[in-house]
Order: structure tokens, then sequence, then C-alpha cells
């Protein structure tokens, strides 16, 4: 069983800051993390391989420095990784990126392809569909559950007042919800192991012969951000220490008053 994974590399949320000016993304300085449901889906790829055997195979466009996170996930237990990562890719809108990840899927080969449900970065949950409508892939989105069973997939898919189980032939695509399955640790061992390992670099002369170069990049990228914020952070509010009951709720009742609650 073949399995090809697709990862970003996505800056941590939790130290991005935005430029006031333009609304974009300040990048520099920020660390970078594999985005959250693709690590999951890496996860249940290797319970999947660990399983039926077979090998599990890492994709992550990028600039070069994704080699980074290619290598986590090498330390994970991946048996070999792809950087896709050209001049000619940058600027890529959701289109032009699933376009370009779609014909290195192409020259890889597979049986099951998984993509996270959507990066952090950009919460547009739009790759990894489009991956597989390129590809004709039958296909699975938002996974919480996953196995194998022959040529099959069997899919778990959670819903407010019920679950789907889904049987999907393979070859096929999922979208991996972070409660997928949680990621494992790296060993020591997988560390060492994975920053010896060989990481295959695809430029666009390696997929030129499939790739026109009007489909990629911003030329072939129909969407471009208008406009992007940060989240307004609540006020933290009033912490009130070493009142008797009586006290807190006159305190309490004050500031009700104040902003004209009562």
């Amino acid at each position: 069983m073949k399995i090809v994974v697709c990862i970003k590399q996505v800056p941590d949320t939790a130290e991005v800051k935005l430029d006031p000016k333009t609304g974009t993304l300040i990048r520099d300085g920020v660390p970078s993390i594999i985005n959250h449901d693709d690590r999951a889906g890496l996860e249940a790829a290797l319970q999947l391989r660990d399983k039926v055997g077979g090998t599990v195979t890492v994709v992550c466009m990028g600039p070069p420095q994704a080699d980074v996170a290619l290598r986590e996930a090498l330390a994970m237990g991946a048996d070999d990784a792809y950087l896709l990562s050209a001049r000619e890719f940058g600027g890529s809108d959701t289109y032009a990126t699933a376009t370009i990840i779609a014909t290195a899927l192409k020259k890889i080969g597979f049986d099951l392809v998984v993509t996270g449900r959507q990066a952090i970065d950009g919460d547009t949950a739009q790759v990894g569909p489009q991956i597989g409508e390129q590809l004709h892939l039958p296909q699975v989105s938002y996974a919480e559950g996953l196995d194998v069973d022959g040529d099959y997939i069997i899919a778990k898919r959670q819903f407010e007042e019920e679950a789907h189980m889904l049987k999907v032939k393979m070859p096929c695509l999922v979208t991996a919800l972070s409660e997928l399955a949680e990621p494992r640790y790296m060993s020591v061992r997988g560390i060492v192991d994975a920053y010896q390992q060989e990481i295959t670099v695809w430029g666009f002369d390696d997929l030129k012969n499939d790739l026109n170069p009007e489909w990629i990049g911003l030329k072939g990228s129909p969407t471009n951000v208008f406009q992007s914020f940060g989240k307004k952070m609540r006020d933290p509010g009033t912490l009130m220490k070493d009142l008797t009951p009586d006290q807190a709720v006159e305190a309490i009742m004050a500031k009700l008053i104040e902003r004209h609650i009562i």
C-alpha cells in the first residue's frame, strides 16, 4: 500500500503578527511547525502502514527551509520525502497549489492520498479537495476515523447528531481532522536518521512536461487576498481578591450598573 501524505509548514499562529499597513502576515522570525491537521493525517497514515504494510511518502510545497517540516515527518516514521520548491510556484493560491501538488502526485504514484482538512494560516480547506478533483479521485473530507479493508478505505465522519462510516475504493483521497490520530513523539534515533536521509527536491523543470506555467504562481491564481486581520482579544476582566461574599456581590452589581447591563 503506497500512501502519500501532503503536509504544509505553517507559522505558529500563537506567534504570528500582522502588518497594520498591508494586512499581511509577518513571517520573519516566527517559528514554523507542521500544520496540525496534517500531523494527524501523517500519524493515521503511519498506523495504516504499520497495520497492512507498504510505504508512507510525505510531500510539501514551500521554500527551501520547508525541508525542516519534512525531516520532522521522516523522524516520525515516514519512508521518504519530496519538497516542491521553485520561484515559479511563488504566489500560488489554493487552485494553483493544488495543480502543482497533483502534478507531483501523478509522478510519484499512490494508492491513498491524505491531506489535512485545512491549514491554520489560511483556513480555506480547499487544497485537499482540489487535489482530489484534479486527480479525478473519490474523496472523503473531515475524516476523524480511518481504517483499511483490502482495496477499500473505511473512513468515519462525525456530525452533530450522527456519524457516517464510508467505504471507498482506492485510489482515493482523505482530508483529516486533527482528531483523526494523536501524533507520535519523535525518537532520538528517528531524528538522527531523518537528518541523514536525502529529501528529493522537485522544481518547475522536474514537472514542466505536465505543468503549464500559465496554471501556477500569481499568473495562474484566480484568487487574491484582499485583507487579513487579527482576532481582537477580549478584555481580560477584573480580578477581585480578598472580598467577603457581600463585598463581592456589591462590586459585581456596581460593574453591571456601570456598563448599563442592569
